[in-house]
């Protein structure tokens, strides 16, 4: 399972080279090889109509940022991240802590309930506790911690529990 903008080239020994399922929001979404599923998480309404629009005539080009117009991905495997799952995790694992879950959150609670064994790569916290994405060099990246969206530091407690309890191995990478 891969997130938002994460590559594996470049990237293969600490995050891996292979995607089966690739969770996206509109303003993170690009185009996915035949044999990757695109797995839509809708934060609002209008992600859902833009999925439609983006598979179709293009329509819709902005939601609070710009999104791309077209998205090639094989139609056959496009999936919905259920709302009502976003909202269990909401209210049962990050309590309300920030706006709404992380991505990452809402990718790693879905891969516990289907998946026997969950190994994490490239996700989380660095050292000095800035989130930041793997991939990008963000002398900002404390920065996500400010904005209220995620509570990072509520979000990194809850990911040390479950690997302190076993239930996640966390492969914190170069």
């Amino acid at each position: 399972m891969r997130i938002n903008l994460a590559p594996t080239v470049g990237y293969e020994e600490d995050a891996g080279s292979h995607t089966t399922h690739h969770f996206m929001y509109p303003e993170s979404a690009k185009n996915l090889a035949a044999n990757v599923s695109f797995v839509l998480v809708p934060f609002k309404t209008l992600d859902l109509l833009w999925i439609t629009s983006a598979l179709s005539t293009g329509q819709i080009r902005f939601t609070y940022a710009p999104v791309k117009q077209f998205l090639r991905v094989d139609k056959d495997k496009v999936q919905i991240y259920n709302p009502a799952f976003f909202k269990y995790i909401h209210d049962h694992w990050t309590r309300h802590h920030g706006r709404y879950p992380s991505t990452g959150m809402l990718v790693l609670f879905f891969a516990l309930h289907v998946c026997d064994e969950v190994n994490v790569f490239g996700f989380g916290a660095d050292s000095r506790g800035n989130w930041h994405h793997y991939w990008e060099q963000n002398r900002y990246s404390g920065e996500f911690r400010k904005t209220g969206v995620h509570d990072a530091d509520f979000e990194a407690q809850t990911i040390d529990s479950l690997a302190k309890a076993g239930k996640i191995t966390v492969f914190p990478g170069k």
